[in-house]
């Protein structure tokens, strides 16, 4: 009774396994281990950014002046919304610098510097995220090839034995099934971890994008201070 047992315990499975199902199973439990991998680091990267943006936000609306606020920021290395400051107050202050005439030009390469950095940042904020639609969308398909070739392979034993007792058909049958049952395992967590996090990506991007028109409209309204007395003297 011990070593019926014994023989049906996962490892017993995987071990008399063929080759094909080990691959098959190695392959899906590394895929796993992947999945749970980007899910603890998409989970730490999105915490921390949006405390970044929060904190960005709480000291951009405070009333400190946009200059001090750049110089403040300048020489890091920023994300998100500071770095969207900085690419359009980095662009504010070289058009000036070189003598900017035109309100429309200065505004367009202003929205442009930020729609570069915007897309950079949501690229960031995507990264990984195709890797667990690939598995939660793959790994039930693979872990099903796996119980096919399995049960083909009891199939064939039972031929040669010429034995349909359960006892003998039992043991392949489960290898067969463990396959699935792996692949549903990596499967399942990649498939909800793809849509928490993308609906997590979507809101942050669409922080991004207000702040941008927000800032947008506040650069606009300084452009024309600015120019329209020096329009207007020439």
């Amino acid at each position: 009774m011990a070593a019926a047992t014994q023989d049906v315990t996962l490892w017993a499975l995987f071990m008399e396994a063929g080759w094909v199902v080990k691959l098959v199973m190695l392959g899906l439990l590394a895929a796993s281990i992947w999945t749970w991998a980007i899910v603890i680091d998409k989970a730490v990267n999105y915490g921390k950014a949006r405390r970044q943006f929060d904190q960005f936000e709480q000291v951009f609306w405070s009333g400190q002046s946009l200059e001090e606020l750049y110089r403040t920021l300048a020489e890091r290395n920023n994300t998100g919304l500071a770095a969207m400051f900085v690419a359009a107050m980095r662009e504010w202050k070289k058009s000036f610098e070189r003598g900017a005439r035109s309100p429309i030009g200065l505004q367009m390469r202003i929205d442009r510097a930020m729609d570069v950095t915007l897309a950079r940042e949501a690229e960031s904020l995507e990264a990984r995220l195709g890797s667990l639609a690939t598995i939660g969308s793959s790994a039930p398909f693979i872990g099903l090839f796996g119980t096919v070739v399995g049960i083909m392979t009891s199939f064939q034993a039972i031929a040669g034995s010429k034995s349909t007792n359960l006892a003998v058909v039992a043991p392949g049958i489960a290898e067969a099934l463990l396959a699935t049952a792996i692949g549903l395992v990596a499967a399942i967590p990649a498939v909800i971890a793809y849509n928490r996090f993308t609906g997590e990506s979507g809101k942050l991007t669409s922080r991004m994008e207000g702040f941008a028109d927000e800032f947008s409209a506040i650069l606009s309204r300084q452009i024309d201070e600015k120019l329209q007395p020096r329009q207007a003297a020439q």
